[in-house]
């Protein structure tokens, strides 16, 4: 099993990065585990508090639980992924059953932060993105798609996203085997990801 980390600031456009190499891989199986599945379990709080949480910080990450699964599906057993509700601020309680496949991609923006998932990882790459375009990209999906209204994600990204951005996500590049920058020019750091997982799945 090949288990392939990738991070990068919130809409730097990991989930493009994502498809693109899953898209050369059409015959081979592959699995995504994202790491939004993983936030911690907020059921003992109430909304309003739920919405007051540090999304952005590693604290909020239930990275035990991570680790198990992915040593779980290296050991060829099935795991429980938990569903996670942006709009709820919460797990909704059930679950979606993931199979061990040749190729396990985890992504997102806080997964190199994590000692031991780190070193779990056989290719790690970081997905880089200019601020403003990475702004513009979070304030379109969580209006259209997760039902925020325009202060609030403009509230989030300057007390929290961009702090912590800072402080946690970017570091994070210096553990990167390759370095996507998401625009016209990324095609050669897909393909050589690409090229190393066929080379790898032999």
């Amino acid at each position: 099993m090949l288990i392939i980390g990738i991070a990068g600031g919130t809409g730097s456009g990991k989930t493009t990065v994502v498809n693109q190499i899953i898209d050369e891989l059409k015959n081979e199986e592959v699995d995504v585990i994202s790491q939004d599945s993983y936030y911690q379990d907020t059921s003992h709080l109430p909304f309003e508090e739920r919405k007051k949480i540090n999304f952005d910080h590693p604290k909020s990450i239930d990275f035990d639980l991570l680790v198990s699964h992915l040593k779980a599906l290296r050991a060829g057993k099935h795991i429980q992924q938990p569903v996670y509700s942006f709009k709820e601020h919460n797990r909704t309680g059930e679950t979606l059953e993931i199979e061990p496949r040749k190729v396990v991609i985890v992504e997102g923006i806080l997964i190199l932060t994590h000692p031991e998932i780190r070193e779990m990882f056989d290719i790690k790459v970081y997905v880089h993105a200019d601020s403003d375009e990475r702004l513009i990209r979070r304030l379109k999906r969580d209006i259209t798609d997760r039902g925020r209204d325009i202060e609030e994600v403009l509230w989030r990204y300057q007390t929290t996203l961009k702090p912590m951005h800072q402080q946690f996500i970017e570091p994070t590049k210096e553990f990167a085997d390759i370095i996507i920058p998401t625009n016209r020019y990324n095609t050669v750091a897909v393909d050589i990801v690409q090229t190393i997982i066929k080379e790898r799945l032999g």
